[in-house]
């Protein structure tokens, strides 16, 4: 075995905060000083290392004196008492607003995870690996994101299996609260095509993307969508009574536009894909 000194560029204030955090998660659960076989401090180093090393975790274990179950089990709670400090989706958009951004960016990726044998049954009623995607070819997680316009990731949702379909993952996380935003907050999501038909209240293609500043409205031609659409988009909403949220009615269903094709009708999500598939 060769032993090399090695130096993590991440500021060591950062892992000081983290691992003020682990001694606070250490203290609610009455942890006995001395009982660990590492401080708080050198437990965010293994932490750190694994985000931004991606350094695999038997290698950690080894590094740092400690069995790879013990490793594991570390890092799990390095992951839970930062997932704590995230905000969550109503603290997400309002800050969204209060930043005054034009919009906000709607974006689901399959992260990749170890074969898992858990099955169900696909929409053509086969047997499929519930963790498998096939639009990424591989097994893994559904994480859905927004993301300010210049990429900076805002909120994050839970896992969904690989199988499972971006704008479904959407409606089950996220679409109410983004219908909330847009009619309440006027803080409109753009979304690739993967999400067409998925808007609370209609659905359209935006030829040009907006920048900064201007709000991403148009009078592109519209999709309407039912009001039965639009009331179950809000029955979903962090916003809504059931969720028991601080406001005492969830959004109004929009009414359905104008039967003339000439009246401008204004979407939550936009649709910045120009392919002829879009139109």
């Amino acid at each position: 075995m060769i032993t090399y000194h090695a130096t993590l560029d991440v500021p060591r204030e950062l892992a000081q905060y983290l691992g003020r955090l682990l001694h606070a998660e250490r203290r609610d659960r009455g942890t006995r000083t001395g009982t660990r076989a590492l401080t708080c401090y050198k437990q965010a180093v293994l932490g750190l290392r694994w985000f931004r090393q991606n350094t695999d975790v038997d290698t950690l274990a080894r590094d740092h004196g400690i069995s790879r179950a013990t490793g594991y089990r570390y890092l799990d709670e390095i992951v839970t008492v930062l997932a704590e400090q995230a905000p969550d989706l109503h603290e997400a958009l309002h800050q969204a607003k209060q930043d005054d951004l034009a919009h906000v960016i709607l974006d689901g990726k399959i992260f990749t995870t170890d074969r898992l044998a858990e099955k169900t049954t696909s929409v053509k009623g086969t047997q499929i690996d519930r963790w498998y995607s096939g639009k990424a070819h591989t097994h893994g997680g559904n994480i859905q994101a927004l993301t300010a316009p210049n990429g900076f990731p805002l909120w994050v949702s839970d896992v969904e299996p690989g199988s499972v379909h971006d704008l479904t993952a959407a409606r089950e996380h996220v679409l109410g609260a983004l219908y909330w935003a847009y009619s309440q907050l006027d803080l409109p999501t753009l979304a690739d095509n993967g999400y067409h038909g998925g808007a609370s209240a209609y659905s359209h293609r935006s030829n040009n993307p907006p920048t900064v500043g201007h709000s991403p409205r148009t009078t592109a031609p519209t999709t309407p969508c039912s009001a039965a659409c639009a009331a179950s988009e809000n029955a979903a909403s962090p916003y809504s009574p059931a969720a028991g949220a601080p406001y005492a009615t969830s959004p109004p269903a929009p009414a359905r536009p104008a039967a003339s094709s000439k009246q401008p009708s204004y979407s939550p999500i936009s649709n910045t894909d120009d392919s002829p598939e879009s139109r």
